[in-house]
C-alpha cells in the first residue's frame, strides 16, 4: 500500500513539472498534498501513536484544503494571467525531471548501506520532491508558482525527515504546519500588493524595475 502511495507522489510530482497554467499546478501539489495525508494516515494506523493523527489531520486541512483554497482564491482577486511564464519548456523540464530522479535513486543507494529497497525509495523520491521544488523555484515566473515551489519543498523535508527519524518531534511539526501556513498568507498579501501596483505578478518583469 505505502509503494503504490509513494509512486502516486512521484507521479503527481512529475504533473507539476509539466503542468504549463496556474489551476494545474495547483491541482498537482494538492493531490501530492493528499498522498502524503494518507501515507501519514497508514503509518499513523500501523503504529497507534495519537500524535501522527494529529499530524495527518492538519495536512489535510492546511495543505489539501486551505492552502489550494487561499491559492485559487489568489488568482480569482488578482485576475492575473493563469500561464505559469517558464523558463524552461515542460518537455525540457521533463528531462530535467528524470536527471533528478536518477541522482536522488544514486545518491540514496548510496547513503543506505542495507539492502533495505523501500528505505532507499522512500529517500530518493523524499530527495526529488525537494529538488523538484527547488527548480519550480528557478524555472517558473510567476510568483505564485515560486510558492508552490517552496510548498512542494517543505513536502520533500517532511517525507525525508519522516523517512530518516520515523517523525519529527509532534511539537516541532506543529511549528512547521504553523510557519508555512502563515508564510503563504503573508506571500498572497504580498502578491496580492504586487498585482495591483504593477498589475502582474511576473517576477522577470519586476527585475528589471529601476529606482
Amino acid at each position: 500500500m505505502q509503494g503504490m502511495i509513494l509512486f502516486a507522489i512521484l507521479a503527481s510530482t512529475y504533473l507539476m513539472i509539466i503542468a504549463k497554467r496556474m489551476p494545474a499546478l495547483i491541482r498537482s501539489f494538492r493531490y501530492q498534498s493528499f498522498c502524503l495525508f494518507a501515507l501519514t494516515l497508514i503509518v499513523a494506523l500501523d503504529h497507534r501513536q495519537p500524535d501522527l493523527y494529529v499530524v495527518a489531520g492538519l495536512l489535510f486541512v492546511l495543505k489539501v484544503s486551505l492552502i489550494p483554497y487561499l491559492l485559487y482564491r489568489i488568482i480569482k482577486r488578482t485576475k492575473v494571467n493563469e500561464d505559469l511564464g517558464l523558463f524552461i519548456n515542460p518537455q525540457l523540464s521533463l528531462l530535467w525531471a528524470l536527471g533528478f530522479t536518477y541522482l536522488s535513486w544514486v545518491f540514496s543507494a548510496h547513503l543506505v548501506i542495507s539492502e533495505k529497497t523501500a528505505l532507499t525509495s522512500f529517500l530518493a523520491v523524499a530527495f526529488f520532491i525537494v529538488l523538484t521544488g527547488l527548480f519550480l523555484m528557478i524555472s517558473r515566473m510567476s510568483a505564485l508558482a515560486q510558492i508552490i515551489g517552496l510548498l512542494v519543498m517543505e513536502n520533500g523535508l517532511f517525507l525525508l525527515a519522516s523517512t530518516v527519524s520515523g517523525g519529527m518531534p509532534f511539537f516541532v511539526e506543529i511549528a512547521i504546519f504553523f510557519d508555512v501556513f502563515v508564510s503563504v498568507l503573508i506571500m498572497g498579501l504580498f502578491v496580492y500588493r504586487i498585482n495591483k501596483l504593477f498589475t502582474h505578478i511576473d517576477v522577470n518583469k519586476l527585475s528589471r524595475l529601476k529606482g
